[in-house]
């Protein structure tokens, strides 16, 4: 081989391990690229499985608050019609007791217990219950005080002595307060 022949075939080894490094930097350099795609793709993932977890969790916690809000619902539904009524039954108590001191006129007297009755019965089979009142301890959680009046007994003090307006119930959570008399 002549040098010149040397010289060129050097030139082309020189040349082919340029290429192939330049191959192996480029080969280097995509996969740099790519780990950091993957990495970036990965990141992402994580913070929509995140998301995704979270927004599940709030979904469900709001499925739970609409159902206890629709039995709470239920529960009082017809409080503004029912306590309607609670007048009607005031006034049923003030005849029926004014009917129970008439002796002349038994026939109005049955009457009026009737329509009580009956009155008093759709309003339980509701779910209105009647607040006792009348000897109990005064209780400003459950009970209006309208006035107070000397005590009969020493043991009546701070008890209810009379009932003017029926507190009522509605499944157990309280319509309307009992408006009392108290003994001091």
């Amino acid at each position: 081989m002549t040098k010149k022949q040397e010289e060129i075939q050097d030139e082309e080894v020189i040349k082919d391990e340029k290429d192939t490094k330049s191959k192996k930097k480029t080969k280097s350099s995509k996969k740099d690229k790519l780990t950091d795609r993957i990495e970036e793709l990965e990141q992402e993932l994580s913070e929509s499985k995140d998301k995704f977890l979270r927004l599940f969790a709030e979904f469900d916690n709001f499925k739970k608050r609409t159902a206890k809000e629709r039995i709470d619902f239920r529960a009082t539904a017809g409080m503004d019609a029912l306590q309607a009524f609670l007048p009607v039954m005031d006034d049923f108590d003030r005849a029926k007791k004014v009917a129970e001191n008439e002796d002349n006129n038994e026939e109005f007297s049955e009457g009026v217990k009737l329509v009580y009755q009956k009155l008093k019965s759709v309003l339980t089979s509701k779910g209105i219950k009647v607040m006792e009142s009348t000897g109990e301890t005064f209780d400003p959680e459950l009970h209006e005080a309208i006035t107070e009046i000397p005590a009969p007994t020493e043991d009546m003090k701070g008890k209810i002595i009379d009932t003017i307006e029926q507190g009522y119930y509605l499944n157990d959570k309280i319509i309307r307060y009992a408006r009392v008399v108290v003994g001091n």
